[in-house]
This record gives structure tokens, sequence and C-alpha cells, in this order.
């Protein structure tokens, strides 16, 4: 309300957005919009200055705010205008883990968020009986089958984070779906860590990687099958010795690191 006197007496301040703000906001409206998609370019810069009416250093000062969001990615000296991007999970997981880092949150507890996840997701498919959500599933267990047979290790690591996030996505459901991608990106960096502070030999990655797939083939055979309580069970101690395996030996209390060495 105008004239709402302060804690101090003083009238409360009204944010006036400079010009740049306001230049900044509407192209990002058309970036979350869909009307500009990844890979467009954005007009050249004295075409954009004069279709809006603006300096040049006030286009730049919104290309730096847009620059800074991932939403655009600015060549200099190019004579094609920026190069527009979609809002990025990566970039927002990137930040997610500044921000958990910062609050000295720990790899368990990063990991018991997934055990609060993913057990609701299997018995929300398995409710449903899969109906058809679990044809990209099948077809992602498939080629890490072909994987482990070629002994492509390093590319199965790579599609297990897959493989989860293919798990959730499947409900169709974005919010969760959101939430769950941002929780694995952070995740992964821890494992990607892990792995390389605790090597193993060939014959033990393979076997563990096997047993891995027998149980990402047996969740979704019962998802498939409806047996929603079974499913539910079994993804939940499939996760449950997971967690041990990546909070094992203090793991657990470490914070999460999302910058690295």
């Amino acid at each position: 309300m105008i004239g709402e006197i302060g804690v101090k007496g003083e009238p409360s301040r009204i944010h006036v957005p400079k010009t740049s703000e306001l230049v900044a906001n509407k192209i990002r409206g058309q970036i979350v919009r869909g009307v500009l998609t990844e890979g467009d370019s954005l007009p050249p810069e004295g075409q954009l200055m004069e279709s809006l009416g603006i300096s040049r250093p006030t286009l730049r000062e919104a290309f730096r705010i847009l620059e800074a969001e991932g939403l655009i990615s600015v060549v200099r000296g190019s004579r094609t205008g920026a190069k527009v991007h979609k809002p990025s999970v990566e970039l927002v997981g990137r930040y997610a883990g500044y921000v958990l880092e910062s609050q000295r949150t720990t790899i368990a507890d990063l990991y018991e968020a997934r055990l609060a996840i993913e057990p609701s997701v299997v018995r929300w498919l398995a409710t449903e009986g899969g109906t058809g959500r679990t044809k990209e599933v099948r077809a992602l267990l498939a080629e890490m089958e072909i994987m482990l047979n070629e002994e492509k290790q390093d590319d199965f690591i790579d599609k297990v984070e897959d493989f989860h996030q293919l798990l959730v996505s499947a409900t169709g459901l974005n919010t969760i779906t959101f939430m769950s991608r941002i929780l694995l990106s952070v995740a992964g960096h821890h494992q990607r860590d892990y792995q390389k502070r605790h090597p193993r030999t060939r014959e033990n990655r393979l076997k563990s990687h096997r047993a891995g797939l027998r149980s990402y083939h047996k969740v979704v055979d019962l998802i498939e099958a409806g047996e929603v309580e079974s499913a539910v069970a079994h993804w939940r101690l499939h996760l449950n010795n997971a967690n041990r395996t990546w909070t094992g030996e203090g793991e657990g209390e470490r914070i999460v690191d999302s910058i690295g060495n």
C-alpha cells in the first residue's frame, strides 16, 4: 500500500526496475514460454536497440543478466546475435549443490531424500500397472545389458543415473521429475568422486553392475505386473542397500561437495 510506514518510521521504498531489467524480463519471458527455443539467435544488437528504443550499454547490461542465468550465451565480436538456451536442470542442480553445501548438508541427508521419492514413484507406477509408461525404461535396460556384455562398464555407470531419471519421469509428473533430477545431479557428483577414491577391481565392478541390472529388471517386472507392495518393498530394499554403500565408511557424515578440489 502506497504511503505505508516502514519499521523505522520511514516510507517503504518502491523498487523501480531499471530499463535493462525490463529488457531482460521481456527476453526471459519469450525463452521460458517457448517463443524462443534452444539454439535460436537473438537479433543483432543494432536491430534490438532500434526496436526496443534502448542504448547499447542498457542492452549489454540486459545480456549480462540473462547470461548469468544461463539463458543466453554471447560470443563477443560475433556478427550474429546471442544464442538462446532453455532453462537448464543442470544449472539449477549445480546451484542447488551450492545451497546444500552452504547449509552443511550431509551425504546421508542427500540419500534419505532419494529414499523419500523413488519408492513413492514405484508405488504410483505399479498402481497404474505401468500402463505402457515403462517402454522407454525397458529399452534403456536392454541397452545397459549390451554394455555389460561388451564390458563397457564406464558407459554402464553413466546410464545408471539415466535409469533413475527415466523411472521417475515415467510418471509424467513434471514437478517430482524436476526435483528428482536435481537430487540425482547432486548425488551423481558424489558418486563419481566416491568411485575415484574407492577404486574396485574389474571383476568386482562387473559383479556389482550385473546385480544392479537384475534389480532394475525386477522392479520393472513388478510394476508391470501391478504388484504394488512387492514393487515398493523391492525398490526400498534396493535403495537402502545402495545408500549403505554410498554412505558407508564415514561417507555419510561428509558434507555435500558441490565444487570439488
